[in-house]
């Protein structure tokens, strides 16, 4: 699988992997435990079984439009099939527009049953995941907002990526006029 993915502005990669750090620190789960070189804050926009080019040529259309600022909107928590503590992102027009064209390049050229429903739009929630874990219920500790130093108020979303779960290798996603 492949996963299309946006980086964040040095400031704001310094305050994710600080906040990374103070989870782990106080043994909670964490994204500074994921060792892989690859590992980065991001925020994923869909997943597809593969990047062929139709869906490459419109990945390079949507890199074009970036950097785009963002504004963080303060601590969020998921229980989808894992607990997922992060930081939300505001979804105004601009970032809900980029992400319905990324999902709708990987739509139009991916069998439907490879896609997560969560990356939908609609239901597609922008975040930057700091913990996760298999463990129900892991992020309700009411010390955690405290722990925490405060989420960057604006972060500039400023890279499309693409890993690839298979073989680990990233690709980033160059802009196409």
């Amino acid at each position: 699988m492949r996963t299309v993915e946006l980086l964040v502005d040095e400031a704001a990669e310094q305050a994710v992997r600080e906040a990374w750090r103070r989870l782990a620190d106080a043994g909670l789960p964490s994204q500074a435990r994921h060792h892989s070189p690859t590992n980065a804050p991001h925020i994923t926009l869909a997943v597809c079984p593969e990047l062929t080019a139709p869906i490459r040529w419109e990945l390079g259309q949507v890199a074009a439009v970036l950097p785009l600022p963002v504004r963080c909107t303060g601590l969020i928590r998921f229980e989808r099939p894992t607990s997922v503590l992060a930081w939300a992102l505001d979804l105004d027009s601009v970032l809900a527009g980029l992400h319905r064209r990324v999902w709708e390049a990987v739509v139009s050229d991916s069998p439907s049953d490879t896609l997560n429903p969560f990356h939908e739009p609609g239901r597609w929630a922008p975040h930057i995941t700091l913990g996760r874990t298999r463990r129900a219920g892991a992020f309700a500790d009411r010390r955690i907002p405290d722990l925490l130093p405060a989420p960057p108020p604006s972060i500039r979303l400023t890279t499309l990526r693409s890993y690839d779960t298979q073989t680990g290798a990233l690709e980033v996603l160059d802009p196409r006029p």
